[in-house]
């Protein structure tokens, strides 16, 4: 973990996100997908604690080496704050934190799914599975289209790209778990990784879980120190031979999990499933492998 004075490169909109684009050497240096940092708020304002952000994409070589980007969607005092920061700008930033995705040892086949901005960590992901020779597809859903996020990257990174919008502006009507089976069946994915809003992943973790498929999924939760140290991002997570379970840290344990072992029904109760752009992962107003471990590798 290092904690750095980032300056800020570039702070530009992407569709209805924010794109913020950081010189954070040391950071993107270890950077891995499934990872994320912590953003401090200056002192003199009443916002007290950092704002989390996925990593969007951490570049090591070219001309952008040594920059750290992340999005988000300005919902709340933390991140309207954030919109407005200027290029030159100083950041107080502490990262890369938290358990990244572990990448297939042996299947090839990877399918990523992705709701709103929360789809943000799977280009990063995407581009690291297709260095190590993996056969990459993707879908991304959203509200509607301005909502969808950056397609046309995607479909670059990947074989094949299926987007949904819930109000049918773009790709599919529907929602991702509308569109998964048909395209677990025609691509023959033999893992999923999965994005977004909490309720989503519990759909995609039930599917996966039916069909023996492994499931990493990166949740959404509340992590009000991103350190581990105040246990307000605590999940339920069943043991591997449910004999038990007991509450593991988002921040330190996860975000990434095996959609298996979540405890599902006492972490999210009867929340229904919501639209794939909501319960953004940035605003506030170590588990046991899984049975499917010799699937994975760091």
């Amino acid at each position: 973990m290092i904690r750095a004075r980032c300056e800020v490169l570039s702070n530009r909109r992407s569709g209805a996100y924010h794109s913020l684009t950081l010189v954070a050497p040391d950071i993107a240096e270890q950077a891995k997908p499934g990872q994320f940092v912590e953003i401090g708020i200056p002192e003199g304002r009443s916002i007290l604690l950092r704002r989390p952000f996925s990593i969007h994409q951490a570049s090591r070589r070219g001309g952008w080496a040594g920059t750290l980007e992340i999005v988000f969607d300005a919902v709340g005092p933390g991140t309207d704050w954030l919109a407005g920061a200027k290029p030159h700008d100083m950041l107080d930033v502490i990262g890369p934190l938290g358990r990244p995705f572990s990448y297939p040892a042996e299947q090839t086949i990877c399918l990523l799914i992705g709701g709103g901005y929360g789809a943000a960590p799977l280009y990063f992901l995407a581009e690291e599975l297709r260095a190590r020779d993996k056969l990459v597809h993707m879908i991304l859903g959203a509200r509607s289209h301005d909502r969808v996020f950056k397609p046309i990257e995607g479909k670059r990174l990947v074989s094949s790209l299926i987007i949904s919008t819930e109000d049918g502006s773009m790709g599919e009507p529907g929602r991702v778990t509308d569109l998964m089976p048909q395209l677990v069946e025609r691509t023959g994915a033999q893992v999923v990784y999965a994005c977004g809003p909490n309720p989503m992943l519990r759909a995609i973790s039930a599917f996966c879980l039916e069909r023996g498929i492994p499931c990493q999924v990166a949740v959404e939760e509340m992590m009000a120190c991103g350190l581990g140290v105040c246990w307000t991002c605590a999940v339920p997570m069943l043991a591997q031979d449910g004999s038990g379970w007991w509450n593991v840290r988002a921040c330190v344990e996860g975000p990434v999990f095996n959609g298996a072992r979540i405890w599902w029904d006492v972490w999210l109760g009867d929340e229904g499933e919501l639209g794939e752009d909501e319960e953004p992962f940035d605003e506030l107003d170590g588990a046991d492998e899984p049975e499917v471990a010799d699937a994975w590798q760091r």
